[in-house]
């Protein structure tokens, strides 16, 4: 083989190559990304492993462990009715990766056929699904989702129904765009000529080949729930008490920041963590999933 055929030959490799595989690849360079997805690896871990990663009973309470700073036998300190807050972080994960997971899978389960009906529909369906849409982007998403769990009621679960409705607009509107995009081009019109049905291009040609920003967005929209949780559960419309939610933790360490700072530091901490790596994760698929990328 000449040096002259090794670009070209290269280059019928990389075409030839699986598009999932070429993602992960480029995905791996990117150090935030990896860093992220350890660190998200590493909340589900241990949100899966944590009776028997807790050293405590996160709900047990114990009145000679009041507020108690960090020490060597509780790490992250105590709570104001003396409950380890490692513990309660650790099970506190279950709580939040589940609102963030579960509320995202709402939203996709429900934006992603709407958004392709009103896509590759269009007319009048088109016009009746924007206009509600718009008219729930309209609204603050955390507003929406606050008035949603209000109404639904205080629990994890109507937390997660009312974080994945509020999301759903967003995920109808990217959908929709990728799809208006999407059925214009040669394969969409070629699968057309051949006779295949609506129903069957919508579904075989048209979604797999929006797929790549949808998870991208999902990535990061994960990110968002899992503040949306926090921000409901500190308004006692979330998980409810004494089940250990970083929300929750955040909302009774309120009334004693002077005194023990760390009972407010910690689910803080945990809350920035999980946010921060699902944003670098999304962004680093962003790239990664990018056709125009170099």
């Amino acid at each position: 083989m000449t040096s002259a055929t090794l670009p070209a030959t290269a280059a019928v490799a990389a075409s030839e190559e699986n598009p999932w595989a070429r993602a992960w690849r480029r995905l791996r360079r990117r150090k935030g990304a990896m860093l992220g997805l350890a660190i998200v690896a590493l909340f589900v871990v241990v949100a899966v492993f944590a009776p028997l990663i807790a050293p405590y009973d996160p709900i047990a309470t114990s009145w000679s462990a009041v507020r108690k700073a960090p020490s060597w036998a509780h790490w992250l300190g105590t709570d104001e009715v003396g409950r380890d807050i490692l513990s309660r972080i650790i099970f506190g994960a279950r709580a939040s990766l589940s609102a963030g997971v579960v509320s995202v899978g709402i939203a996709v389960g429900i934006g992603v056929p709407l958004g392709l009906l009103a896509g590759y529909a269009g007319g009048w369906i088109d016009a009746l699904l924007s206009r509600v849409v718009d008219a729930m982007l309209a609204v603050p998403f955390l507003i929406l989702a606050i008035a949603l769990a209000a109404f639904l009621g205080p629990s994890l679960s109507n937390a997660m129904i009312a974080i994945g409705v509020t999301a759903t607009p967003i995920i109808v509107r990217l959908t929709r765009g990728q799809t208006l995009a999407a059925r214009v081009e040669d394969y969409v019109e070629a699968a057309r000529a051949v006779g295949n049905p609506r129903w069957r291009i919508a579904l075989r040609h048209i979604l797999p080949n929006i797929v790549p920003p949808l998870l991208v967005q999902a990535s990061l929209a994960v990110a968002g729930a899992i503040i949306a949780e926090a921000a409901l559960s500190f308004l006692g419309l979330g998980q409810q008490p004494p089940s250990p939610s970083w929300g929750s933790m955040l909302n009774s360490s309120q009334r004693f920041i002077a005194q023990a700072p760390w009972m407010a530091f910690w689910p803080g901490f945990a809350i920035f963590l999980a946010v921060l790596s699902f944003n670098l994760l999304g962004d680093g698929l962003r790239d990664a999933l990018d056709p125009r990328h170099r």
